[in-house]
């Protein structure tokens, strides 16, 4: 290995060094305190893999492989933390700097051309299945029906419809008021109306393209790489994924044996490493974006529409009463169909939806109107 590195390099490595140095001595720690024999084997083996990494970075350095720096001060507070409070205390610490360095290290051409990363993020996925067992979570499949239920029931799409149409209605009755309070003259209101309506909801559409585009072009590199490694470094992939079932609570001898049987089709193996390791549903992979672009136009849409039905049978002080009257019931309605999400009353709900608009909407009319009698 070449060590003439320059001092930014070297720098860079080092400090990947003592991060795996660090983890290393947390999970050893976290493995003597756990009391369940198979929890405390998982954390001994991620222990053992991440000193694999810190010695790939002595390798780098040009260090011998037994010259592991100590842990640092951060390390050993979390484990004197750990053996007071329990591991409970610290593992969303540890969840959260194995995020970290999986970020950092997918920035770092030396990580990108091994393992490194697809062993961080899998330690990661261990840590919080651990941590979901600890809180009394439930294991393996149970765990996976009832978040599919969840999806269903919360669901995204109900949340992006019910908030959708509140965005479109809150914006375009705000400005609607607004240009009513500077003029009275129906037609600018309706042409005001119109255009809100429009750039609101294409504005919505295209970033919701966007939103859900990325996330699949993500989705879709994460699935290349994890298809790479699978390729070859297939026992490492093995490995991961029955550790990640043991931190579920399965039984080592099980956990082994359902992900060697997974792991013998390279297409259902990269299924499951994708569900397991990476949270992906290569079925969906986040859905389709012009699907989610055009559902976000029309939901928009559905709302901003409201505010501006008065406008089109009259232009005086009437339509901007049944401007408000229909905007109200609108406001009164999405707060109620929130009720759906949150699980609270329907009055209370909806009646703070209906105040929340009506003062976004008042405070608009009333700075339309200085406006109009400056501009006057």
């Amino acid at each position: 290995m070449d060590v003439n590195l320059d001092r930014k390099t070297r720098r860079r490595l080092a400090d990947n060094l003592q991060a795996e140095a660090d983890s290393a001595a947390i999970y050893r720690a976290l493995g003597d305190l756990e009391e369940d024999a198979s929890i405390a084997d998982v954390y001994g083996r991620m222990a053992d893999s991440e000193e694999r990494h810190a010695r790939f970075w002595l390798h780098r350095l040009g260090r011998a492989p037994t010259d592991l720096p100590a842990p640092t001060a951060r390390a050993r507070i979390l484990i004197w933390l750990a053996k007071r409070l329990g591991p409970g205390a610290v593992l969303p610490i540890v969840a959260g700097a194995e995020s970290a360095d999986l970020k950092s290290y997918m920035r770092q051409p030396e990580a990108r051309e091994s393992t490194i990363p697809a062993e961080e993020r899998s330690h990661h996925r261990m840590v919080h299945a651990i941590l979901s067992r600890s809180k009394g979570g439930l294991e393996g499949a149970a765990v996976a029906r009832l978040e599919g239920r969840h999806r269903a029931l919360s669901g995204n799409a109900l949340r992006a419809g019910v908030l959708g149409a509140n965005d479109g209605l809150v914006s375009n009755f705000s400005l609607v008021m607004g240009v009513a309070g500077a003029t009275a003259a129906g037609g600018a209101v309706l042409i005001a109306g119109v255009a809100g309506l429009l750039a609101g909801a294409f504005s919505m559409a295209l970033g919701e393209w966007v939103s859900v585009q990325s996330a699949r072009e993500l989705h879709q590199r994460q699935l290349d790489i994890e298809a790479e490694e699978l390729e070859h470094h297939p026992e490492e992939e093995r490995a991961e994924l029955a550790l990640i079932y043991e931190a579920k609570g399965m039984p080592r001898a099980e956990a082994e044996r359902l992900a060697e049987q997974l792991t013998r089709d390279p297409e259902t193996a990269l299924q499951t490493l994708a569900r397991e390791e990476l949270g992906i549903d290569p079925e969906e992979m986040g859905g389709s974006a012009w699907t989610a672009a055009i559902t976000s136009f029309v939901l928009f849409a559905a709302g901003a529409v409201l505010p501006i039905l008065p406008f089109l049978f009259t232009g005086d002080r009437a339509a901007v009463i049944a401007c408000v009257a229909v905007s109200a019931a609108g406001l009164f309605l999405i707060g109620a169909a929130i009720t759906l999400l949150t699980g609270r009353g329907v009055w209370f709900t909806g009646i703070r939806q209906l105040l929340l608009g009506l003062a976004a909407a008042a405070i608009t009319y009333g700075l339309g109107t200085l406006l109009g009698v400056a501009l006057g």
